[in-house]
């Protein structure tokens, strides 16, 4: 995160633990990103996966947009965000709709695979 300049976190699991890896349990790893001067926010409540419908039927809902809405609000006060889920590849995640949500709206999204290696996002054509 900081080869990447990230200054805030905003966790987009809807269940925010881990039982594997406890170092990403909410409580830890929000304690941990604030060590290191990292700003953390867990947004998965509106915006998190693991949802009743597809989360595309979602994303039509009252509750994203609150969730998009405040995530914006972050970007604009606290940029740059990483968002992060469980899932490490974007596309393999909700993270790529809630990208296209953002680049749609004028935001760049750039995904970090790795510390050498990004992909922008460019939205659905």
């Amino acid at each position: 995160l900081k080869k990447h300049k990230v200054a805030t976190v905003v966790d987009v699991r809807r269940f925010p633990t881990s039982k594997k890896f406890p170092h990403f349990k909410k409580e830890n790893l929000e304690k941990e990103l604030e060590k290191n001067g990292i700003k953390y926010f867990w947004l998965g409540e509106l915006l998190g996966g693991l949802r009743p419908i597809r989360y595309e039927d979602y994303m039509k809902t009252d509750d994203f947009a609150k969730g998009l809405n405040k995530l914006i609000k972050i970007i604009e006060e606290h940029s740059p965000v990483a968002l992060m889920c469980k899932e490490k590849l974007w596309f393999k995640c909700h993270r790529r709709f809630i990208s296209d949500r953002l680049v749609e709206k004028g935001y760049q999204v750039i995904h970090i695979i790795d510390d050498n290696n990004t992909y922008k996002h460019k939205g659905r054509k």
